[in-house]
């Protein structure tokens, strides 16, 4: 791999990266205009959906993986890094603190190492990586705590941001044999659809949020609450998750997930440029132990 070609990748990451950690403002608008937090997952990833498909109607792209068992491995993409994701992630903040669903949900990129390790030997870290990947770890308990060291425990809502990490560890698992087999468009957009797909029996619990005519969704009409909608369909969803399966394909996946420790960096970033959030010395420290982490995660065995 070229030096030019890898600095490249590692921007994209980063980029990708830094457009997630803005995303809480615009979801943040969205859930006080009134939408659920299904809603909005479903809004964006439709938009996403439409968007892909328009462009795989302009060439000549393949509809159906080439074995139904690969067809099912889409379905889990979908399910895992799309549905379960992000309606476990959400729904957890209505349960425990913002604080600890961000702190667990950072730490993803560990719970990713751990399995990607157990199945894929060639792909297990070195002693100078895995002290790079706890260093990293270490440096966003810091920034998310940021100095204040008091954990309020919720068990159910724990467990939730939990599991939102362990999808995220089984979508960058079920990446690597996807990558070696399809391209990235076609990914991408099955996992859009089987995200969307998989949306189907949590609607059937709760009919209400199926319902389409809301005040909520009428007041998409205004401009801020339709920008917003649009920023999280166009660029967070179908721009950035085209980029980042592109990246764990160059990259592979540990490395590119460990660009998730970079979160909750960019979200205190985003608010200190737009809501002129004071940045600590805790937030400078943990972000110094993150780069450090990073650096020794990219040294060779």
């Amino acid at each position: 791999m070229k030096s030019s070609n890898k600095l490249i990748y590692h921007l994209v990451a980063f980029i990708v990266v830094a457009i997630w950690g803005s995303t809480f403002v615009c979801t943040k608008l969205l859930l006080l205009s009134g939408l659920s937090p299904a809603q909005i997952f479903t809004l964006r990833f439709i938009i996403a959906y439409l968007l892909l498909l328009g462009y795989s109607l302009t060439r000549n792209h393949r509809w159906f993986s080439k074995v139904w068992q690969d067809e099912v491995l889409m379905f889990a993409l979908g399910l895992t890094g799309g549905t379960l994701y992000f309606l476990t992630e959400n729904t957890a903040m209505n349960y425990t603190t913002t604080t600890n669903t961000s702190l667990i949900v950072s730490l993803s990129p560990l719970v990713a190492a751990l399995l990607i390790s157990l199945f894929y030997k060639s792909l297990r870290l070195n002693r100078a990586q895995s002290i790079g990947m706890v260093m990293a770890a270490v440096g966003v308990v810091i920034v998310v705590l940021n100095g204040h060291f008091v954990l309020h425990l919720s068990p159910l809502g724990d467990s939730l941001a939990f599991s939102a990490a362990l999808c995220w560890g089984f979508y960058s698992l079920l990446m690597i044999p996807a990558n070696m087999r399809y391209d990235t468009v076609f990914v991408t957009r099955k996992v859009f659809f089987y995200g969307l797909l998989a949306m189907i029996p949590y609607y059937l619990l709760k009919p209400d949020e199926a319902i389409i005519f809301t005040p909520a969704v009428v007041q998409f009409f205004n401009l801020p609450i339709l920008l917003n909608l649009l920023f999280l369909g166009c660029v967070a969803s179908m721009t950035c998750f085209l980029a980042w399966n592109w990246v764990l394909k160059k990259l592979g996946p540990v490395i590119a997930t460990n660009y998730v420790y970079f979160n909750p960096v960019t979200t205190i970033l985003f608010a200190w440029v737009v809501l002129s959030e004071q940045i600590t010395i805790y937030f400078i420290l943990g972000t110094i132990l993150i780069l450090a982490g990073l650096y020794l995660t990219e040294k060779k065995r």
